[in-house]
């Protein structure tokens, strides 16, 4: 063992996965044991299966890398249950494993890996095509290096805890709760790769910017469950009615903002805004502007062009089209054709 001690030390400072990690230290376990095959396997509980992951292969058992074996009938499990990691006759101890059988086991040890809370992940193994006997310090080296392997891998579950959670957050603070929709500062990290990628392909920048009249009325009305439906409704009928390419954001109260490449959009854009459904229809005017933005005149600064010059004042079904000067009349149709509606 004190010859491997500068390896092991190597390995353990320079390792940066599970791999890079294992394949030494299955390597070195071989040179302690002697032993035709070592390999770590991990057990999959909830479908009674186990797998091989990495494999160290010096003799003529070959164990191969990606077996998968019924939980049931592996060595793994009689050896924990029976609380027996060694074994030079595996046919007298469990002769009743067909894998044993079919890969010509005869002798056979063992040792769990464990997460730090004790959670079984799964086994490091050694084992060979004949009778064998362990060698002085074999088994304690064997529970080190599974030591070692759970610690990586509570390591690396740890940190795809803590990057799901990263990535959860990004999306949480780039997204409306209540419509799901992109809010204001992802409609702000979106418009300049849609200004890169139009004037990449030499195309305008469509914007229209829609509120909705009449929206505190039927939260005074009809309460504030009834204009949250109603936001909803909006939210769904404006995914609807995007290309693929397309972006729709809610950035305000009631107020929502669709981006697309021009010159022309979607068909399916002036789709009629109507959440099916019994009840009584609530319905609400609606306010909103649109430009088609020239390569030439848009900005760098991520800031959607004259924005404020570009939306509609409130009131019942008013509504305004302001054009960018140069900018082709026919190139964005506004997207609300008539009046938002949800039901009661």
């Amino acid at each position: 063992m004190e010859s491997l001690l500068p390896r092991l030390s190597h390995t353990l400072v320079h390792a940066k996965s599970l791999e890079e990690l294992t394949r030494p230290l299955l390597d070195m376990l071989q040179q302690v044991t002697k032993l035709d095959s070592t390999y770590l396997t991990r057990i999959d509980l909830p479908h009674s299966q186990q797998h091989v992951l990495y494999t160290c292969n010096r003799g003529r058992l070959e164990m191969p890398e990606g077996l998968v074996v019924p939980w049931q009938d592996t060595l793994c499990r009689r050896a924990l249950e029976d609380r027996q990691p060694y074994t030079a006759d595996v046919v007298s101890s469990w002769g009743d494993s067909e894998a044993a059988r079919a890969l010509g086991l005869h002798t056979y040890v063992s040792a769990p890996v464990r997460l730090p809370q004790g959670q079984l992940y799964g086994t490091l193994c050694a084992a060979s095509g004949v009778e064998q006997a362990m060698p002085d310090g074999a088994m304690a080296t064997l529970e080190l290096f599974a030591g070692l392997i759970g610690q990586q891998v509570e390591r690396e579950l740890l940190l795809q805890e803590l990057q799901q959670r990263n990535l959860e957050l990004a999306n949480y603070a780039l997204t409306d709760a209540l419509t799901g929709l992109p809010n204001r500062h992802a409609l702000m990290e979106e418009l300049p790769r849609m200004w890169s990628r139009a004037e990449r392909d030499g195309r305008s920048v469509l914007l229209a910017f829609i509120d909705l009249d009449g929206f505190k009325q039927i939260n005074d009305q009809h309460g504030h469950e009834a204009g949250d439906q109603l936001l909803q409704t909006v939210a769904r009928q404006l995914l609807n009615a995007l290309r693929d390419s397309d972006f729709a954001a809610r950035i305000g109260g009631d107020e929502f903002v669709m981006v697309g490449t021009g010159p022309e959009i979607s068909q399916s854009a002036t789709q009629v805004l109507y959440a099916p459904g019994a009840g009584h229809p609530v319905r609400c005017g609606r306010s909103g502007g649109s430009a088609a933005l020239p390569r030439r005149q848009r900005r760098r600064s991520g800031r959607a062009p004259g924005t404020d010059q570009h939306r509609a004042g409130p009131g019942p079904g008013r509504r305004r089209h302001v054009r960018e000067q140069n900018a082709p009349s026919h190139a964005f149709r506004h997207p609300l054709r008539s009046c938002p509606t949800t039901t009661l």
